[in-house]
């Protein structure tokens, strides 16, 4: 074998290249220019406020501050341990409504996502794609508002029906129906953004799979079944989980916009419970308590479900190690 010698003191070319190229930290600098905002809000406004929780030991009183209240020490959490009936009324009703919302609301955008990956025309997808996702851009004011124009006493619906003689049809105000209510406007709103992530996910599918499903004798359902699904299972279960740690806040601005039609017994939840009974009645130890409960039974869903997604073959919000 020859060998080429290179003139003495002559580098060779990736040598030079790496030494004309800059250090990596110094390279990366921009990147942590951009990134420095975001994570100075994140620490502002979501970090830093955790250390107020110490309130929930304390009889907190908001004119002499932090420093100078009473510690005393789990009595704020007797409404929990004891079972106080307002807080028992709102956790049961937090519960049922993550329970509906997890079965009739998750699966929404997942089906979404088939039906129009489905579609064959890119421009119909398109169209129908940015209908689907422009409620979410709306607030909950303004979704609260037109759900009332619509189905209120004397919304669109009860015109409707009035005009003919069939009586009026009450909805908004009606305990019976808000659980559906609220399940409806977050579908409406927030269903077609949801979709976006599973077409995301599908758009990575290899086509030859379906192609190799189809010369193995597999029609439009079993493709699904045994292709598209198994592609979509790791970010449903992600999401899944994600979902389940916040299972105890659901939707704080659209039920507090709602709850002088429908009542406080009817439709508190820990979120409007801990404002009620925090903010409004001045009861701050025990409201905080409560907040602080409701985090750390948050944490200890996502850690679990966590665990039995791994359990299951799936990487989950982290990565086994």
């Amino acid at each position: 074998m020859t060998t080429i010698d290179r003139p003495a003191g002559r580098r060779a070319p990736d040598t030079e290249r790496a030494a004309r190229r800059p250090p990596r930290r110094r390279r990366d600098l921009a990147l942590f220019w951009f990134v420095l905002p975001g994570t100075a809000v994140l620490l502002l406004f979501h970090y830093v406020p955790l250390l107020g929780n110490v309130i929930a030991f304390q009889d907190y009183q908001p004119f002499i501050g932090i420093a100078d209240s009473r510690w005393v020490g789990l009595d704020n959490f007797d409404i929990i341990f004891n079972g106080d009936d307002a807080f028992l009324r709102a956790l049961a009703n937090t519960l049922q409504l993550t329970l509906i919302q997890v079965v009739f609301v998750f699966p929404v955008p997942i089906a979404l996502a088939l039906l129009l990956n489905s579609v064959v025309s890119e421009r119909v997808k398109r169209v129908v794609q940015n209908i689907l996702y422009l409620p979410h851009f709306l607030s909950w004011v303004v979704v609260v508002a037109i759900f009332q124009q619509m189905l209120g006493n004397s919304g669109l619906l009860n015109v409707f029906l009035q005009a003919r003689d069939m009586g009026t049809w009450n909805i908004i105000g009606n305990p019976d129906l808000f659980m559906a209510l609220l399940t409806s406007q977050v579908i409406w709103k927030d269903a077609g953004w949801g979709m976006i992530l599973f077409l995301a996910a599908l758009s990575r599918v290899d086509s030859e799979l379906y192609e190799a499903a189809a010369a193995d004798g597999a029609g439009r359902w079993r493709q699904t079944w045994h292709v598209t699904l198994p592609a979509l299972r790791g970010l449903i279960v992600l999401l899944l989980i994600l979902r389940l740690g916040d299972a105890l806040s659901v939707g704080f601005e659209q039920i507090i916009l709602q709850q002088t039609a429908i009542g406080i017994e009817d439709s508190d939840v820990l979120d409007t419970y801990v404002y009620n009974n925090g903010l409004v009645a001045g009861q701050w130890g025990a409201s905080a308590a409560v907040g602080l409960v409701k985090g750390v039974v948050g944490i200890a869903l996502v850690l679990g479900a966590n665990k039995l997604a791994h359990l299951m073959g799936e990487e989950g919000i982290y990565q086994k190690r």
